[in-house]
């Protein structure tokens, strides 16, 4: 029988594990998917920030729990991954969202830096995603993956962003996306991304403060930056029942500034 819209979209009885999702993009998805019944269990390196996090999605009835756990470590990863399994029981939808960025002139990029980047953003992404797929969801023959790159990972920059690593960095989540699609689809393990362009946040509040906000809308089509409710429907449709047969893409959620810089 052909299911509804609602039961498309509908999340109950799912677990859901979101790294960064303390606050911003990572706490937005979070509420996305509690909203549409799933349990949720967050991470990030601040218990502090997890704690009221948790707080605020409880407080609308969502279920929710917390790990602390740096994603650039790989003993935190596996304490992660075993906490969140003993804790949750399984994991249906993983979203890899902790990132970290660095500006530097790419002459003059340290590599401490280059390397605390890639090790966040694309090691930790490969690290957690294997360590979820072996132990919950292969086993079961489903799982949904949503990794997070950014429309930075779609080629260059305009002038004053020089944000070398980062770039790099969500270019290899992209085509870490779609190569882990090809492999795990046997497995019934959906494995997209989302490219966020500019959403007010701390790790985008420098280029904010040097771009400036009007200059940054007035580069994008719908003229407006990223809110609070912009990544909620992408994030529910790719971890749905509604997105079953979507794997290995990439959406750009960013105005449409892709579309003008021709990402």
């Amino acid at each position: 029988m052909t299911r509804s819209i609602q039961q498309l979209f509908d999340l109950q009885g799912k677990t859901a594990l979101v790294t960064g999702g303390s606050r911003g993009l990572g706490l937005q998805m979070a509420h996305a998917l509690g909203e549409a019944g799933a349990r949720i269990m967050l991470s990030s390196r601040k218990a502090g920030d997890l704690e009221e996090a948790v707080a605020d999605l409880q407080a609308v009835g969502i279920d929710a729990r917390w790990v602390a756990a740096d994603c650039a470590r790989e003993d935190d990863i596996r304490r992660l991954a075993d906490d969140t399994l003993q804790r949750m029981g399984q994991v249906d939808i993983l979203v890899n969202n902790a990132g970290a960025a660095w500006g530097a002139p790419a002459e003059d990029h340290p590599l401490e830096a280059w390397d605390k980047v890639m090790n966040l953003n694309v090691r930790g992404y490969f690290l957690l995603a294997q360590q979820i797929a072996k132990r919950s969801m292969i086993p079961r023959t489903s799982g949904r993956i949503i990794n997070i790159a950014s429309i930075a990972g779609l080629g260059g920059n305009p002038p004053g962003h020089e944000t070398i690593a980062y770039n790099t960095s969500k270019g290899a989540v992209i085509t870490f996306t779609q190569a882990l699609a090809c492999e795990w689809g046997k497995y019934g393990i959906n494995v997209n991304a989302i490219c966020p362009g500019f959403f007010p946040s701390k790790m985008t509040r420098g280029t904010l403060e040097k771009i400036g906000v009007e200059n940054l809308k007035n580069n994008a089509p719908l003229h407006r930056l990223g809110d609070d409710e912009d990544l909620k429907g992408v994030t529910l449709l790719y971890a749905s029942e509604a997105g079953k047969h979507i794997t290995g893409q990439w959406l750009a959620v960013d105005g449409g500034v892709s579309v003008v810089t021709g990402g």
